[in-house]
């Protein structure tokens, strides 16, 4: 076979296998988007149970107006932004209202309540479902973008690194009530 031929195939091959991996990081990069994005779906849901959560609480206690305010303040700063580090905030204010409702015997027996309740529990689980499906995606496409030859396809094409979904430790811990 003539040297320009095999030079010919050599880069024909080439040319697929870049192809092939870019299509491969694609699809990876693609999915974890489609994974926050069901992280969107029910943060959203959970979203628009508070408002229902929270004239529920109110209507029963006399709770310090900010943190309904700091709620709804979160609440519209993550629909505008859609930032996992809000939701997170938020989540640790819903927190707090739960954390309250169990103070009070009349809240925790209100229909409203408990089934407000059992829906955001719902939710919640679905959530950390999603997080845990989200993060898997994450360090696939991490694990591929790292490793050779599909690093240097994704240098030369810009495949960056995501992030995973990490509580913060304030989150982790007792929420303190004060009231």
């Amino acid at each position: 076979m003539p040297l320009p031929i095999v030079i010919i195939i050599i880069l024909f091959v080439l040319v697929i296998l870049i192809f092939a991996q870019y299509n491969t990081l694609t699809k990876l990069k693609l999915k974890v988007k489609q994974s926050k994005s069901g992280i969107d779906v029910y943060l959203q849901q959970r979203f628009d149970l508070i408002p229902n959560l929270v004239s529920a609480v109110k209507s029963y206690i006399n709770y310090e107006k900010e943190t309904f305010e700091k709620i709804t303040q979160l609440r519209t700063q993550y629909n505008e932004t859609k930032d996992i580090k809000v939701s997170e905030e938020l989540n640790n204010q819903i927190n707090k209202i739960l954390a309250i409702a169990e103070n009070y015997p009349n809240l925790k027996a209100s229909e409203q309540f408990l089934e407000l309740q059992k829906n955001l529990s719902k939710i919640e689980s679905q959530l950390q479902a999603a997080r845990r499906l989200y993060n898997n995606d994450v360090t696939k496409y991490n694990t591929k973008i790292s490793i050779i030859p599909y690093n240097i396809i994704a240098m030369l094409f810009g495949f960056n690194e995501e992030y995973l979904f990490q509580i913060d430790e304030n989150v982790k811990q007792n929420i303190a009530v004060n009231l």
